[in-house]
């Protein structure tokens, strides 16, 4: 099995924020709707979204305020177990040891996380039905 036969979508782009009430606001006034808030921690996760772009937002990790400010790009996965053994067998650099899980949306998710040729974070989600 190949990792993109478990890969449907874009899934969200995410931006850690020291300021998350002022985020929302920003992304609001560009007509981005709070699809959903929830408590990640001490800290706090948003969720907007525009047509098909959502983006990801939370407090709790270093913002970088310059370029480079994307923590992650999160593709939709069916099944996050199936793409994380089949990210093992291609021989992707995958910075978890197992899949991830946390209480988002209805039924939470699962997810983990690659590294690209720069270092860049790709993320596979599955979210729970």
């Amino acid at each position: 099995m190949s990792i993109t036969d478990q890969v449907t979508d874009l899934q969200h782009v995410g931006i850690p924020t020291a300021d998350l009430a002022a985020t929302i606001k920003f992304y609001e006034g560009l007509r981005f709707q709070l699809v959903g808030q929830f408590k990640n921690g001490a800290g706090e996760v948003a969720f907007l979204r525009f047509n098909h772009l959502t983006i990801e937002t939370w407090t709790g990790d270093p913002v970088v305020h310059q370029a480079g400010a994307i923590n992650h790009i999160s593709l939709d996965t069916r099944d996050a177990q199936a793409t994380f053994d089949a990210a093992q067998e291609a021989g992707y650099k995958i910075v978890e040891e197992q899949v991830q899980e946390l209480p988002f949306w209805e039924h939470g998710i699962k997810y983990f996380n690659i590294l690209g040729p720069n270092d860049e974070t790709i993320e596979f989600c599955e979210i729970i039905k």
